[in-house]
């Protein structure tokens, strides 16, 4: 029953922040997914009767690599696979049933916030036994892998039903069909305050959550509406679509506009937010205002105790290193650790495995705790739905009294998206040779008082990540970093991101513009963006 099929390896199959991404048509190559997953049997390891967590995000292509996937994994020996009914998972769930199933490791189909159908963007990604993305050392074998790959293995006989929920068999492996939202459903009811939250609704909090056509719109809809009482239609574009119904499923400003223009006008609900592709990132809103995601992990970890599950307070907070200094204030008030870490959620996995920290969260609209490996957008709304519903205060005094005691970083993430890839790495590599002597600096108000190429030491496994930005500190506390993200399929893209600390609660109400205008202006000037890439304006805000 089991086929070997002689192949040759592709050189460009190294992953990225959160694995292999590219358009779906590259994807499609001969051989291309089939080599990558082989490459992801060969290098890791599975002990004898091991199981193995198979979903996605149900973009194009995705139920095909499922059905794949499992094939190949009955090939390779693989006791058990369970696979999410109709091949759909959300990335916060599958981490969840890895833990669970006490599985050794998933393999999970997505590109995210990226956009799909057939020019769209398709990923893959392994996940280890604790439910979180492979680590750099587990990466880097996957990689030596595919670069000498000759073969890979794939049983004859088809993949099951994906539409069945039930256990069947393929060859010699047990093929379990699962309910993809139940398990993590019962989860969350584990984490909040159901009742509550019932109650708040019923009282009168009124609530709207985006799905952006992705694969949250089955959660959302059975907590949400299903288990919480908010009435139906409460979920916007609530069923997957393999091409996230034409749009963007990136949860921000730009791509999530329509429920940002209902947040903001004369028939705004109390509550707003919106989930990504694959439903590990949100974006919150209230009526009349945005939170950023760096503030929205400072007001979460500060308000995290109000919820069941974390009653007894957290253990400390981790964010990535673009990620907004909000949560470190938040730490320090609060006597408890506070970790800086490189970009991708890979690197928070040991620290919460060791206990060090409880909650986590990256600038990028990811939020998420100890529950899982992942981030995790329906977490991020149930505590906030948890906190509405026991502080009884709209969202927009919550926040305001959260910069009232804590200070206000005003901030924004410009992407330039596409730009020619040398001239990104030229751009990178000029800032590196002149951070020795860019302490002292002044550019207009601004003087600079330490830069450097972030670099991080894991405080429990001693590993060191190296080149994971540049950072530009001024007097003050304002800042600047730069960094090209791992997240793209076209290109580089660079991310420069804008920061500025304001103590002073009577200059909490600038528009961002003034906040930060000289800050935009000195990054054009320090990067040499426009010289470099011809770009005299970002492609997106955020």
């Amino acid at each position: 029953m089991i086929r070997t099929v002689a192949t040759t390896p592709y050189l460009d199959q190294k992953p990225g922040t959160s694995g292999l991404r590219k358009k779906v048509p590259h994807f499609q190559q001969p051989h291309y997914a089939e080599n990558f997953l082989q490459a992801i049997f060969d290098a890791t390891e599975r002990p004898a009767g091991a199981s193995l967590v198979i979903g996605g995000d149900g973009r194009f292509f995705n139920a095909e690599v499922v059905r794949k996937a499992i094939r190949m994994a009955a090939a390779n020996g693989v006791a058990k696979v369970v696979v999410g009914q109709n091949g759909l998972l959300s990335t916060p769930a599958a981490s969840n049933l890895i833990r669970q199933r006490k599985a050794a490791g998933g393999i999970i189909l997505s590109a995210s916030h990226n956009p799909g159908g057939p020019d769209g963007d398709f990923g893959i990604k392994y996940n280890i036994s604790n439910g979180g993305p492979a680590p750099e050392g587990v990466t880097d074998a996957i990689y030596k892998r595919t670069r000498e790959i000759t073969e890979y293995k794939i049983v004859e006989e088809d993949a099951p039903d994906l539409s069945v929920v039930g256990t069947s068999r393929l060859g010699e492996t047990e093929v379990e069909i699962v309910d993809p939202v139940a398990d993590y459903a019962a989860l969350m009811e584990t984490l909040f305050d159901f009742g509550a939250i019932r109650e708040a609704i019923k009282g009168g909090l009124t609530l709207r959550f985006d799905a952006m056509h992705a694969v949250t719109g089955p959660y959302a809809k059975e907590i949400l509406e299903r288990r919480l009482g908010s009435p139906e239609g409460t979920v916007m574009n609530g069923v997957p679509s393999e091409d996230f119904g034409g749009g963007h499923p990136d949860p921000n400003v730009v791509w999530a506009a329509p429920l940002v223009d209902l947040l903001l006008g004369p028939t705004a609900p109390d509550f707003g937010a919106a989930s990504d592709g694959d439903g590990d990132r949100n974006m919150i809103l209230g009526r009349g205002i945005v939170v950023t995601p760096s503030d929205s992990l400072a007001v979460l970890a500060a308000n995290a105790h109000l919820a069941p599950g974390y009653a007894r307070g957290i253990a400390g907070i981790a964010r990535s290193m673009p990620t907004s200094g909000a949560a470190d204030r938040v730490a320090k008030k609060r006597g408890i650790g506070i970790y800086e870490t490189p970009t991708g959620w890979k690197f928070f996995g040991n620290l919460l495995d060791a206990g060090k920290v409880t909650i986590c969260g990256e600038e990028s609209a990811g939020t998420g705790s100890d529950h899982v490996r992942e981030k995790d957008g329906l977490w991020a709304v149930l505590l906030w739905l948890n906190i509405l519903a026991v502080r009884k205060e709209p969202v927009a005094e919550i926040v305001r009294g959260h910069w009232a005691e804590f200070g206000r970083n005003y901030y924004q993430r410009h992407d330039y998206e596409e730009v020619d890839k040398t001239a990104a790495e030229g751009l990178m590599e000029s800032l590196r040779d002149r951070l020795a002597s860019m302490a002292g600096q002044r550019f207009g108000t601004l003087v600079v008082s330490e830069a450097d190429d972030f670099s991080y030491k894991d405080p429990i496994d001693g590993s060191v990540s190296t080149g994971q930005g540049v950072r530009i500190v001024f007097s003050g506390g304002s800042r600047i970093v730069f960094r090209l993200s791992g997240t793209g399929t076209v290109g580089a893209t660079l991310r420069v991101y804008i920061e500025r600390f304001e103590p002073d609660a009577a200059k909490h109400d600038l528009s961002i513009e003034e906040a930060l205008g000289e800050l935009v202006c000195t990054a054009d000037a320090i990067g040499e963006i426009t010289k470099r890439t011809g770009r005299t304006e970002p492609d997106v805000r955020t």
